[in-house]
């Protein structure tokens, strides 16, 4: 994508966001497909993915240094994903949505009083869980299906991982799902918070009521345990 461009739908010129869109439904598009077959039409789709394409526009730093594409897959994927989940495409108790939407809630309230992302303990606060009814709910209403969505520190299970199989194609082989339900349980919530939740060690840590070293290595079993699973 034209970096100029990129620049200039960053800061809110619609004409130059709607070239973009424009320029970039082939990618859009191209994610689309990929949830075709799930209850929802392909054109409800596309415009679900055209919202994550504008997210991804304004989120995207140049310090990055990545693609902007690399970027933007996950983002309009993950919106995409959302719907489908919230539409009930995945099955979680009601209880646990309905936490997960007051988790949500407090965290946009919070967010907008504060003027950044507001940490865990003050979410705690604000609706009366704690901190491990919090990731809970998050993890339970999240869809951990995407190879390529990035952590804190950049890391992605699918660079993690050594494969360089399209994303479909890794899923349908491998049922990444399973996979990561498959780990023990300390594993699993190690690689769940790190890699689709986007948390830093330091913050597992805090979650889990361990040390960071432990979570360091937590997060290097479950990794190991991994790459068995995707091993030819």
């Amino acid at each position: 994508m034209n970096a100029e461009l990129l620049r200039k739908a960053q800061t809110g010129d619609d004409s130059a966001c709607e070239q973009a869109v424009r320029e970039n439904s082939g990618l859009i598009w191209s994610i689309v497909k990929r949830y075709y077959g799930r209850g929802a039409e392909p054109d409800d789709l596309f415009q679900l993915g055209c919202l994550g394409f504008i997210k991804a526009v304004k989120g995207f730093d140049f310090s990055y240094g990545t693609a902007f594409s690399t970027y933007a897959v996950p983002k309009i994927a993950g919106e995409i994903r959302r719907f489908l989940r919230d539409d009930g495409a995945v099955k979680v108790g009601r209880a646990v949505r309905e936490q997960a939407q007051s988790i949500y809630q407090a965290r946009e309230g919070l967010r907008h009083e504060l003027g950044r992302e507001p940490v865990l303990s003050e979410l705690a606060e604000r609706t009366g869980f704690s901190v491990e009814e919090i990731a809970r709910a998050e993890i339970a209403t999240d869809t951990p299906e995407s190879l390529q969505s990035e952590n804190e520190d950049g890391l992605t299970l699918e660079g993690t991982l050594g494969t360089d199989a399209p994303e479909e194609q890794m899923v349908e082989r491998i049922a990444l799902r399973e996979a990561v339900r498959s780990l023990p349980e300390k594993e699993q919530k190690t690689i769940l918070l790190r890699y689709f939740k986007g948390l830093t060690q330091e913050q597992t840590a805090r979650i889990l009521g361990v040390s960071q070293v432990q979570i360091s290595r937590l997060e290097r079993k479950g990794l190991d345990h991994l790459r068995k699973i995707f091993s030819p």
